[in-house]
């Protein structure tokens, strides 16, 4: 496999470049002609064994993934998807076809998403690596929402479910042979595992979600990579406010209960504390919250729910419906 024989056919398949990609991939750098406004830029990094598994991912889902967590820090600011930019590291183990398939896994989530795929990098690597830088845009600098402005009184709000992701990993975990087959089943029992799987190979951004909040007024918010716990933790340090979340009102995804007490835990455990759902969590003034519900109904299709609220002080409690505290919990990297 020769490096740029290997380009030019990533090349060949990459999706129509949108009309701010002036010089794409092909040259020493990108040319962008950026509209009037402002662009918010965030980087992504996967790496085998870290991020993903090989053993039950299949490469397409790899490359979509990576695209997909990286778009998704641009839901989180309200963002409209403008280009991205992709490393690969490849490993001695990768050849030239599973190089083409992982870059067809990334252009199908660039198309529906309006994604520019405008240049990046090839290079060997121990393991199987990605990282991948996106630009977003706003015709205005006041349309992205960052972490810091979450105020006392605003409600807290969440799209979709949780848990899903959590749930999906920890099936892969214990049978990966079985639960990495996505044909379909006869037995609708397990739908609701399946899109548990789907949730964790196959995440979405919710970039529609969060231009619809941002467009209602949202004034902080934060996608849902690493927990319900920990990243809510990150909008009360940043807004210097306390968040109080009611945990009977978390929306969990219909196969936490059943992966939870298989492995000895907790369906509200698993859920505000396992990551990678990929929701969008928002601090919202309570009269915009109709609007923001119709918003992100219409524009996503998906639910609005309404988890708790932003209140003097700092730091994240989870009360329990019996009045206990559930202790915020998130992943961390590094640990």
């Amino acid at each position: 496999m020769g490096e740029f024989d290997l380009l030019a056919r990533i090349q060949a398949r990459l999706p129509r470049p949108g009309p701010r990609l002036l010089l794409g991939s092909g040259d020493d750098a990108a040319i962008v002609a950026p509209p009037g406004g402002a662009a918010a830029t965030s980087v992504d990094a996967l790496i085998d064994g870290v991020h993903f598994k090989r053993e039950w991912s299949s490469l397409g889902q790899i490359g979509g993934k990576a695209l997909a967590v990286a778009l998704s820090d641009l839901a989180a600011m309200g963002a409209r998807a403008g280009e991205a930019y992709v490393v690969l590291g490849v490993p001695a183990d990768l050849d030239e076809d599973g190089c083409l398939e992982l870059f067809e896994g990334i252009a199908a989530v660039a198309a529906p998403t309006g994604t520019s795929l405008a240049g990046g990098d090839v290079t060997r690597a121990p393991v199987l690596t990605l990282a991948v830088t996106v630009v977003g845009y706003a015709d205005d600098p006041e349309e992205l929402v960052r972490r810091s402005g979450a105020r006392p009184g605003d409600a807290l709000v969440v799209t979709g479910e949780l848990g899903g992701a959590a749930a999906g990993l920890r099936l892969l975990e214990r049978n990966p042979e079985r639960w990495s087959r996505f044909e379909p089943h006869s037995d609708s029992n397990l739908d609701h595992l399946r899109s548990a799987i789907a949730r964790q190979l196959e995440p979405r951004a919710r970039l529609d979600a969060g231009r619809a909040l941002a467009g209602a007024g949202a004034t902080a918010m934060i996608d849902l990579s690493d927990g319900l716990g920990g990243d809510a933790g990150h909008i009360a340090r940043a807004s210097g406010v306390g968040l109080r979340i009611d945990a009977d009102a978390l929306p969990i995804a219909a196969a936490v209960a059943e992966v939870a007490a298989a492995g000895g835990r907790e369906p509200l455990e698993l859920a505000s504390g396992g990551g990678e759902d990929y929701e969008l969590l928002a601090a919202l003034p309570h009269e915009r919250l109709e609007e923001a519900s119709r918003a992100v109904r219409e524009s996503a299709g998906a639910q609005l729910t309404r988890i708790g609220a932003v209140v003097a002080g700092e730091g994240v409690e989870i009360r329990l419906p019996g009045g206990d505290l559930l202790a915020p919990r998130g992943f961390d990297q590094l640990r």
